[in-house]
């Protein structure tokens, strides 16, 4: 059976005609091999690059950084099922992950393409004092910078964020690290980003997700960080449910838009949604 690599680049949870994060999307009649995936992604290299293939009535569905590949990645979730309203109109497309299934969903409305994607379960935890301590070294905060109504911890959404949220969006802005020592810090712990949030309000977040583990800098949108730090919100008592929406990308001059709604059901899955454009 051939498999078609043609790439689209689509841009999720923009903000109107700007900004969003780009993903690579590449829908086939079957999926490349991995080590075809993984160059395709560091060819195109954004920080992911989704394939598709229909199987058994559901969409196969792989992602792939250009340093490794992810288990699951909101964004490119995003973009993956905005191709799909594209090329196949509005519905709801059910979507097998390497350890769990989901589903993304979309409609056109006006010229443009809104899609959610519903998460896989989420789960958070306390983090190590210790681990907490580098992360903090290696963006050069102290424990005084940080909000105390929200302390730091692993959450995850279909992929493990270490979120730190801080009591400044002048601090926030102000972030840089080491590439490197990034890197090894998060692949030690098994992190794919880290979530560094700010809380204007109680429903109106603004976000830095570093990436180094999957050789990006900095993600302006992370579906993935958007689903963990909402099922932490509510593993916290932030809101038994409801929603919030989150800026990213916007210190980085690629304004983004992400809105994170969830159920007082514990563990459920989070629905992240935004609009997309193509590049």
């Amino acid at each position: 059976m051939q498999t078609i690599t043609e790439v689209q680049r689509i841009a999720a949870f923009s903000d109107g005609e700007r900004g969003g994060n780009p993903a690579g999307v590449v829908i086939g009649e079957s999926l490349p091999d991995p080590v075809t995936m993984q160059r395709i992604a560091a060819e195109v290299g954004y920080s992911e690059t989704v394939f598709a293939a229909p199987q058994d009535g559901v969409w196969r569905v792989r992602y792939f950084a250009p340093a490794m590949e992810v288990d699951f990645c909101g964004h490119a979730t995003i973009a993956l099922g905005s191709a799909l309203v594209a090329r196949d109109g509005d519905g709801i497309f059910p979507l097998q992950l390497n350890r769990t299934r989901i589903t993304v969903e979309g409609q056109t409305a006006g010229g443009t393409v809104q899609a959610t994607l519903t998460s896989p379960r989420t789960w958070s935890r306390p983090a190590d004092p210790g681990f907490v301590q580098a992360a903090l070294a290696l963006f050069r905060w102290t424990e005084a910078d940080l909000d105390p109504r929200i302390p730091p911890a692993l959450a995850h959404g279909g992929a493990d964020h270490l979120v730190l949220a801080l009591g400044s969006r002048e601090r926030l802005a102000q972030m840089r690290y080491d590439f490197e020592a990034g890197k090894e810090l998060s692949l030690q712990a098994g992190l794919t980003t880290f979530s560094l949030v700010f809380a204007e309000t109680e429903r109106k977040f603004h976000a830095r997700n570093p990436f180094p583990a999957g050789g990006v800098y900095e993600d302006p949108a992370t579906g993935a960080g958007a689903a963990a730090l909402a099922g932490y919100l509510r593993d916290l008592g932030w809101m038994s449910s409801g929603a919030i929406e989150i800026l990213q990308g916007w210190d980085m001059g690629v304004p983004s838009r992400l809105r994170a709604e969830w159920t007082a059901e514990p563990g459920a899955g989070v629905r992240v949604s935004g609009t997309a454009r193509w590049i």
